[in-house]
C-alpha cells in the first residue's frame, strides 16, 4: 500500500468514524448546538488535502469537520470543540461551524455562506506578495455559487492570477433548496470560463479522481498559473444538521441510492481489486481509527470547560505601548490632512513590504483624495492594487490576506460604499481574533471619507461611525486635524486590530503643523483642544471646528467653553470627558450624524452614570437631522448643526 493510497483510505475512514461518533454524541446531548456532518463527502476533503502542506491555508464552510480532519486536526480537538471544552480547536468558542487551527493551516470555518471564497483568495494574495509557494483553498457548497462572493472572489483571483483553489462540494442541496431549482446554470464548473480560469467537474465520490484534479490545480497554482475551480458532484447522506427532518425535500430512496455510492466502500474495493492492499491491512486501519476516535471521545468528555473569565478575552490584540507623540515643528510649513496621512503611509510602506493597498483608482491615479499620490511609481501594482468595483469582494480578500501574514489597507473612498461589505466586516473581520482565541491577528486598515458637504447627496455623505462603534473587535478612528491624522494613521498601520479610519471629506484639504518624523497617537486618548470652565463640549471631525468657532464667539460674551475631541470613537475615552465635566458641570455633545442610538447618546449615558453628581444642568445633545442627506445646498445645510445652532445650544445650557 503506497503512502498516498494509505492517506486517502485512512483519512476518509477517520472522517466517517468521527462524524458517526459525533452524530451519536449529539443524540446523547453532549453537543450543545448544531452539528453538520460530512458523511458521504469524505473523498473531497481527503483528495484535496492530500496535496497540501501545513503552510497552505484552508478556509471552509459550516460543514467543515472533514476539511479540518483531512488537514491534520486530531479527532480529539474536533470532538472537544463540539463538546464546548477548553481543549477544543477553537477553545470552546466555535462549535461545529467555527473551527480554527492556524497551526496546521486550518484558518477557519464560517457559519455564513461564501466568505471562505474571498478569504482563500486573500491567502493567495499574501502568497503572491510574499513570493512563497503557498496556496489558498476554499471549500464551499453549491449554495455559495449563487452568492455575490463567488463572482467577486473568482473574478479578482483570476485577474490577479492568485494561487487559489476553489472547491465546490455540490451535494445538490443548499440546506433544503435543490440546486437544480436555485441555479440558472447548474453546471458549476462551466462558470469558470466566465472568469478565464480552468473549470473541472469530477465525481466527488471518487477519491482518486478528486486527488488527480486537485494535484494538477495545486501544481498550477504554485507555479504561477493562477486559480482553478473544481466542482465535485457528491451527496450528503445525513441531514443538513443532526436532529433536522430529512425527508420533506428528498426521498429515502435517493439517500439509499447514494449510500451505495459510498466513497470509502468504493475506494476499498478498488484497492483490493488492484492488489494494492489486503483485507487484513484495511481492517487494521479500520480498527486503529475506531480505537483512536473512541479514545478521543472519552478524553473529550473528561476535558475541562473553558473558564468563564475568558469569555471576553481576545476581542482585541494585546495592547502595545508607544512613545510620546512628536511635538509640532512650527518652522515647518503647514501640510494638509491628506498629505499628513500620505507621509505616514509612504514611510511605513518603505519599512514594511507586507503592506499593500486595495481600492478603486488608488494606483496610477493616486486616489480620489490623493491619499496614495506618488506611491504607485515607488511600490508597483502588487502593493497599490486598483480593484474592480467589488467592495464586498476586496474587503473579504483583505480579511484573508490579513489572516495569512500581510497587512492590507482598504481605501474605500466613501463609507457609503464599504457598507456593501458590512457582513464581511462584522461577521468575519471583527470576530476573527476572538474566534481563533487570539491565534490569528487582523492587521487590516480600512480608510475613507465620511460627512456631509459638496452636495454629494445621500450615497456619498454618510457618517456611520456610531454603527461600527457598536461592533466588538473594531477600532473606529475619526481624526479632526492633520497632526492627529498622521499620528493616528501610523498607529493604525502598526495595529494588529482591524481599524476603520474615517476622514471627514471637508477636512481633507485643511492644513496644520505636522512633524516630519514618524510618531504615533494611541487609540482611546481624547484631546482637550480648548480649556474652559463653564461648559464642556464634545465634538468630532468637522463639528469640532464648528464648535471651536462657536467657542471663540462666546468668549466675547464671557462664556468659557472647554472642548474635548475624542479622536477615536472605539475605544472611547470617557475618562477625559468625565474629568472635564467635573470641572465645568455642564455637557453638550455635538455630532453631525443623526441622533438615535448614536455616539452622542453613548457619551451622554456614560456621563449620566459616572458623572451624575458633577452635573449642574441636564446633558444636551446636538445632532444632524434624522434623515438621509439631500442634494440641494439649502437642504444640505439644514441637516447638519451650523455654528449658530451650536452657539445657541451652549448659551442655553449655560443659562440652565
Amino acid at each position: 500500500m503506497t503512502p498516498h493510497s494509505r492517506f486517502l483510505y485512512r483519512t476518509m475512514q477517520l472522517i466517517r468514524v468521527t462524524e458517526e461518533q459525533l452524530a451519536r454524541c449529539h443524540a446523547r446531548g453532549l453537543i450543545h448546538g448544531a452539528c453538520h456532518t460530512y458523511v458521504g463527502e469524505e473523498a473531497i476533503a481527503t483528495g484535496v488535502c492530500a496535496h497540501l502542506t501545513k503552510e497552505d491555508a484552508v478556509f471552509s464552510t459550516h460543514r467543515g469537520h472533514g476539511h479540518a480532519l483531512a488537514k491534520g486536526m486530531p479527532p480529539f480537538e474536533l470532538i472537544a470543540e463540539l463538546f464546548g471544552r477548553k481543549a477544543g480547536c477553537s477553545r470552546g468558542r466555535g462549535g461545529s461551524m467555527h473551527l480554527f487551527s492556524p497551526e496546521i493551516g486550518m484558518m477557519g470555518t464560517s457559519g455564513i455562506v461564501a466568505p471562505c471564497i474571498l478569504q482563500a483568495a486573500g491567502a493567495g494574495y499574501s502568497a503572491m506578495l510574499r513570493k512563497t509557494k503557498q496556496v489558498g483553498v476554499a471549500f464551499f457548497g453549491d449554495g455559495a455559487v449563487n452568492n455575490g462572493a463567488f463572482h467577486e472572489g473568482l473574478n479578482m483571483a483570476s485577474i490577479w492570477k492568485l494561487p487559489t483553489l476553489f472547491v465546490c462540494e455540490n451535494n445538490q442541496f443548499a440546506t433544503e433548496v435543490p440546486f437544480q431549482y436555485a441555479a440558472g446554470n447548474p453546471d458549476v464548473a462551466s462558470r469558470a470560463a466566465s472568469y478565464g480560469m480552468p473549470g473541472i467537474q469530477v465525481d466527488g465520490n471518487d477519491v482518486a479522481a478528486v486527488s488527480q484534479a486537485a494535484e494538477e490545480a495545486i501544481v498550477r497554482a504554485r507555479s504561477g498559473g493562477g486559480p482553478t475551480l473544481i466542482e465535485c458532484k457528491t451527496y450528503r447522506t445525513r441531514p443538513h444538521a443532526e436532529g433536522m427532518g430529512d425527508y420533506t425535500y428528498r426521498t429515502r430512496e435517493d439517500v439509499a441510492a447514494w449510500r451505495e455510492r459510498c466513497p470509502i466502500k468504493r475506494y476499498r474495493a478498488a484497492l483490493l481489486a488492484a492488489g494494492e492492499a489486503t483485507e487484513a491491512e484495511l481492517n487494521a486501519i479500520d480498527a486503529e481509527i475506531q480505537a483512536e476516535v473512541a479514545r478521543a471521545t472519552a478524553e473529550a468528555e473528561k476535558a475541562a470547560w473553558p473558564d468563564a473569565a475568558d469569555a471576553t478575552a481576545h476581542v482585541y490584540a494585546p495592547a502595545r505601548s508607544v512613545g510620546p507623540a512628536a511635538v509640532p515643528d512650527e518652522s515647518r510649513p503647514p501640510i494638509s490632512y491628506a498629505a499628513a496621512t500620505l507621509e505616514a503611509l509612504d514611510r511605513e510602506m518603505a519599512d514594511n513590504p507586507n503592506i499593500f493597498v486595495f481600492g478603486e483608482g488608488i494606483g496610477v491615479r493616486g486616489g480620489n483624495f490623493a491619499t496614495t499620490a506618488g506611491l504607485f511609481s515607488k511600490y508597483g501594482p502588487e502593493r497599490l492594487r486598483d480593484t474592480p468595483i467589488s467592495e464586498r469582494g476586496f474587503v473579504g480578500i483583505a480579511c484573508g490576506a490579513a489572516m495569512t501574514g500581510t497587512r492590507p489597507i482598504v481605501d474605500f473612498m466613501f463609507i457609503d460604499f464599504i457598507n456593501d461589505s458590512f457582513g464581511e466586516i462584522i461577521n468575519q473581520i471583527a470576530k476573527m481574533q476572538y474566534m481563533s482565541s487570539g491565534r490569528l491577528k487582523m492587521p487590516l486598515l480600512m480608510r475613507g471619507c465620511v460627512g456631509i458637504g459638496h452636495s454629494a447627496a445621500t450615497h456619498h455623505s454618510g457618517s456611520y461611525h456610531s454603527i461600527y462603534s457598536h461592533i466588538p473587535g473594531l477600532r473606529v478612528v475619526m481624526p479632526s486635524t492633520p497632526y492627529d491624522a498622521k499620528g493616528l494613521f501610523l498607529h493604525a498601520l502598526r495595529s494588529d486590530d482591524p481599524v476603520l479610519f474615517l476622514e471627514h471629506r471637508e477636512l481633507m484639504s485643511t492644513k496644520g503643523i505636522v512633524p516630519a518624523e514618524p510618531y504615533e497617537i494611541e487609540f482611546g486618548k481624547a484631546r482637550v483642544t480648548r480649556t474652559g470652565k463653564d461648559v464642556t463640549v464634545v465634538a468630532l471631525a468637522l463639528m469640532l471646528h464648528r464648535v471651536q468657532t462657536a467657542a471663540e464667539q462666546l468668549e466675547g460674551e464671557g462664556i468659557s467653553v472647554e472642548i474635548v475631541d475624542p479622536r477615536t470613537v472605539s475605544p472611547l475615552d470617557t475618562g477625559t470627558i468625565l474629568r472635564s465635566l467635573q470641572k465645568t458641570g455642564r455637557l453638550l455633545i455635538v455630532d453631525e450624524a443623526f441622533g438615535p442610538c448614536g455616539i452622542a447618546a453613548e457619551i451622554a449615558a456614560h456621563a449620566a452614570d459616572a458623572g451624575f453628581n458633577d452635573l449642574d444642568a441636564p446633558i444636551k445633545r446636538l445632532n444632524g437631522a434624522f434623515a438621509p442627506t439631500p442634494y440641494s445646498p439649502t437642504l444640505e445645510a439644514a441637516v447638519t448643526p451650523p455654528v449658530e445652532a451650536i452657539t445657541a445650544a451652549i448659551r442655553d445650557l449655560v443659562n440652565e
